[in-house]
C-alpha cells in the first residue's frame, strides 16, 4: 500500500493528452507526462485493502505485485520499485502504454469510479528504469547446452526468449518480417506506443544471447519438421493474424479492407520500410480526403480511426452492432471484473462518429468500386429491423471485426494432422497453461496463436509460463516464475 489515508486526501490524477487538433497531425505518443512528485502522490493513493484483486488474474495476468512497488514509491525507492515491476513483467513500457488496465478496473477504490492510476504509475516506473539507466543484460553465467526456436517474435516469443535465454539455454527467435516485435511493431500504431521501446528491448535480449533471425518465414522458408529436428524445443508464438471474414455482400470492392494491412502498411511506412508486407495484400491504402467507415467496436477499430485522421480522412464513423452501453455500470453486479459501459478511446475522440446497435447489410459500390455502406439498426438479438436501414457514404472501409486464429497455410498446415486445432485455428486443444505443451513432440504454443487474440499482458504471461514449462522440461527443473 501507499499513505495510510491516501485515498482521502489525494485526488486521482492521470497524465493529460495533447488537443486532438494538435495530435492528429504527427504520429508521436502524445501523452504529457507527470512529474516524479506527481507520481508518487498517486501511488500513495493505494489502499490496505484487505485482498488486493488488482494484481491476481482477476486484474493483472502477469501477476504484477502492484501494492508493493506502489509503496515503495511513496518511500521514493524508484529503483527497487524498477526491480520489483521487472520480476513479473520482462516489458512494463509496454503494458503502461497498451494494455487496457483491467487491474484499475479490479481496484477495490474503483468502486468510487477513483482507482489508484496504475497503468500511469506502471509507465513511469518503467520509463524511470530506462532512463536511469537500470536497465541491463541479464546474461547467464552458464549454458545448459540445449537449443530452443521461438516462432514469432510478438510480446509472447520475445518474453518466452528472454526468460529461456536467462536460463542458459541457447535461443533463437524466427520471425517473418524484417523487424523483431510482431503486431506489437506492425501493428499498434506509433501514437500509442514508438517502435524505439522495442528496439531497446531488442538490444538488451542480444547481449543477453538471444539471436533474432528475421525474414524468416517458418512453414515456407524453413519446413517446420526441420525445426522440430534441429531443436531440443520450438516454442510456437505466432499470434492470432487470419481475419475473420465478415460474409457481408461487396467485400469485394476496391475500397474495402481488412483492418490489418492498413495498420501494418502504415507502420511500415513510420519505419521507412516497403509497404510490401509477408501475409498481406500490397495495394496502398490511403485514407487522406476520403470518407471511412470502420466496422467494428475493439481496439483494432479505434486504431484505424486514430490512424485515418492522422492520414487526413474527411470523416470517419464506427460501426458497433452492440446496443450503446450503460455510461456507469453496477459496481456490486460486475466487480471487479471488467465491465461493460461507454468508454472513448482517444482515437474515438478525436472526431468519430459512432453508430451502435447498428448492423452493416452490404457494401455498395459503382463500376467495382466503393461508394457506400448499407446499414439498419438491430434488434436485442443483433436482428436487422425492416424499414431502419440506411447508407453512409463510403470511400474506404476497414473491417476490424476480429481474428480467427493463426494463419493456417503455413507451419499448422504442414505440421497436420499431428498438431491438434480448435474450431477456429486455435492450436489449444492439447497445450494447457501447466506445460503448453501440443500434440506434436517437443513443439509448444503460448500467446494468442494458443488462446486466441487477446491483451498484450496475456501474450507476456505465457511467453513467461511456457519458457517456465519448456526450461523444466529440458533440465529436469526451473528457476523461472511462473
Amino acid at each position: 500500500m501507499g499513505k495510510v489515508t491516501g485515498f482521502l486526501e489525494i485526488d486521482r490524477q492521470t497524465p493529460k493528452y495533447q488537443p486532438a487538433s494538435d495530435r492528429i497531425r504527427h504520429f508521436r505518443e502524445f501523452s504529457i507526462p507527470m512529474s516524479d512528485t506527481e507520481v508518487a502522490k498517486q501511488a500513495a493513493r493505494c489502499m490496505d485493502c484487505g485482498i488486493p484483486y488488482c494484481h491476481g488474474d482477476t486484474g493483472c495476468p502477469v501477476n504484477n505485485q502492484i501494492p508493493d512497488w506502489n509503496d515503495l514509491l511513496y518511500n521514493g525507492n524508484w529503483e527497487e520499485a524498477a526491480r520489483n515491476l521487472h520480476s513479473t513483467n520482462n516489458f512494463p513500457e509496454f503494458t503502461g502504454r497498451i494494455c487496457p488496465a483491467p487491474c484499475e478496473e479490479a481496484c477495490t477504490l474503483n468502486l468510487e469510479d477513483t482507482p489508484v492510476a496504475i497503468k500511469t504509475v506502471e509507465q513511469a516506473i518503467a520509463d524511470k528504469a530506462i532512463a536511469s539507466g537500470w536497465l541491463r543484460p541479464e546474461r547467464a553465467s552458464v549454458s545448459t547446452g540445449k537449443k530452443v526456436a521461438v516462432v514469432g517474435s510478438g510480446p509472447a516469443g520475445m518474453a518466452a526468449a528472454q526468460q529461456l535465454a536467462r536460463a542458459g539455454h541457447e535461443v533463437h527467435v524466427l520471425e517473418r518480417e524484417s523487424r523483431p516485435g510482431g503486431l506489437l511493431r506492425y501493428g499498434i500504431p506509433d501514437f500509442k506506443m514508438e517502435k524505439h521501446h522495442i528496439d531497446r528491448r531488442v538490444e538488451q535480449m542480444k547481449a543477453e544471447g538471444v539471436d533474432f533471425r528475421c525474414g524468416v518465414h517458418v512453414g515456407a522458408d524453413v519446413k517446420a519438421a526441420d525445426l522440430v529436428a534441429d531443436y531440443d524445443a520450438v516454442l510456437i508464438t505466432a499470434g492470432s493474424e487470419a481475419p475473420r471474414d465478415p460474409g457481408i455482400p461487396g467485400s469485394d470492392l476496391v475500397g474495402v479492407h481488412y483492418a490489418m494491412p492498413y495498420l501494418v502498411q502504415q507502420n511500415r511506412r513510420l519505419g521507412r520500410e516497403n509497404i510490401d508486407s509477408v501475409g498481406w495484400p500490397s495495394d496502398e491504402i490511403w485514407a487522406a480526403g476520403k470518407h471511412v467507415v470502420v466496422v467494428g467496436g475493439g481496439d483494432t477499430a479505434s486504431d484505424c480511426i486514430g490512424t485515418a485522421f492522422r492520414q487526413g480522412a474527411v470523416e470517419v464513423t464506427q460501426m458497433d452492432i452492440r446496443p450503446e452501453p450503460p455510461e456507469k455500470e453496477d459496481k456490486m453486479l460486475v466487480w471487479p471484473y471488467w465491465a461493460t459501459k461507454m468508454r472513448t478511446s482517444s482515437s474515438q475522440a478525436e472526431g468519430a462518429r459512432r453508430e451502435f446497435a447498428a448492423a452493416t447489410l452490404e457494401f455498395v459500390g459503382k463500376n467495382g468500386k466503393l461508394t457506400g455502406v448499407k446499414c439498419a439498426r438491430v434488434n436485442e438479438r443483433r436482428e436487422p429491423l425492416p424499414g431502419t436501414e440506411f447508407i453512409l457514404r463510403a470511400d474506404l472501409v476497414f473491417l476490424a471485426i476480429g481474428f480467427a486464429g493463426p494463419f493456417a497455410n503455413t507451419f499448422i498446415e504442414e505440421l497436420k494432422p499431428q498438431i491438434a486445432t480448435d474450431r477456429r485455428g486455435n492450436i489449444s486443444i492439447a497445450a494447457n497453461e501447466l506445460d503448453y505443451r501440443t500434440s506434436v513432440e517437443k513443439v509448444y504454443v503460448a500467446g494468442d496463436a494458443r488462446r486466441g487474440q487477446s491483451l498484450v499482458v496475456w501474450a507476456i504471461r505465457e511467453g513467461r509460463q511456457a519458457a517456465h514449462a519448456i526450461d523444466r522440461d529440458l533440465t529436469g527443473q526451473t528457476t523461472l516464475p511462473r
